[in-house]
């Protein structure tokens, strides 16, 4: 990246920080500030266990204990252990708490509206469409990729979706155990390997790598989160299963997929895959593609 592009994002940061008002020590002028407002608004109406939430926001635990700790200092939050699991703790907002969201729900709303207010119709297209577009790649750029057994609970959670989405999209349905197998051995080094993605502390997709003898190989289980979808997600997940081919001394990398898979056939061909001849019995097939890495 070159230096320019880094003093932007930098210049970017300090005009957005000073506009909403992410300095001041009272955020919104209601005594506290942003970081605490934040996690109110964050718990919502259902509350958010710890975990997920030090997650989603990317805080370190001690800094989220200090807040909540003031939160429920000033009435606003109730932290407690869950009924059917006590080493796990969830938030909730009380009733005072609740009313405070509201609160700053309304002026959040108004500070919104004082940011496009000066500008004419135009100028607030153009600027709610530069914030769509500066959100989704942000997004696309905190996609974080992780290799994990494919037992792992939120492996088997994405394949449990992928095979119910492949069921739906499928004309005739789909069957896993009709299915070319793929067991999790052979999903785990040295055999294979499995890259789940995560995006704000969930498993936003995946994919697998599958050595097949020699330097042939095969990537399966290609699947993206719908809430993930737009972002790069299989691109970044369809990378990563390269970069572990390379390192296991793969030169051609093989796949399918079927007829209704648009998306997939779009990517595959621009990353560089071919269409080749049938190679394999796969039932759900329809394209056949390969790859010289």
């Amino acid at each position: 990246m070159e230096p320019r592009q880094i003093e932007q994002v930098r210049r970017f940061n300090r005009a957005v920080t000073q506009r909403v008002g992410a300095l001041e020590e009272s955020y919104l002028r209601r005594g506290r500030p942003l970081g605490e407002a934040r996690l109110l608004f964050e718990l919502g109406a259902e509350g958010a266990d710890l975990r997920v939430l030090r997650q989603r926001l990317g805080l370190d635990s001690g800094y989220l204990s200090r807040l909540l700790r003031s939160l429920e200092a000033q009435g606003l939050v109730q932290v407690r252990a869950q009924a059917d699991d006590r080493r796990v703790r969830e938030a909730r907002l009380t009733r005072k708490g609740r009313a405070e969201r509201a609160a700053y729900d309304g002026l959040s709303d108004t500070l919104a509206q004082s940011m496009l207010a000066p500008l004419d119709p135009a100028r607030r297209e153009r600027l709610v469409a530069a914030m769509t577009e500066v959100e989704r790649l942000l997004r696309a750029a905190a996609v974080t990729l992780h290799r994990e057994a494919p037992d792992h609970p939120e492996a088997r959670w994405c394949l449990d979706q992928y095979f119910a989405e492949l069921a739906t999209r499928i004309e005739a349905g789909f069957d896993p155990g009709r299915s070319n197998p793929a067991p999790d051995a052979d999903l785990l080094p040295p055999a294979g390997v499995f890259v789940l993605a995560r995006l704000d502390g969930r498993p936003a997709g995946c994919g697998a790598l599958k050595r097949l003898g020699g330097t042939l190989g095969e990537i399966k289980r290609m699947w993206t989160a719908p809430d993930a979808r737009g972002l790069g997600v299989a691109r970044q997940v369809l990378h990563a299963l390269e970069a572990a081919a390379r390192e296991f001394g793969l030169g051609t990398l093989r796949l399918e997929t079927n007829r209704t898979l648009l998306e997939a056939q779009a990517l595959y061909r621009g990353e560089g895959y071919r269409e080749v001849a049938r190679f394999n019995d796969e039932p759900y097939a329809h394209h056949w593609f390969e790859k010289r890495l």
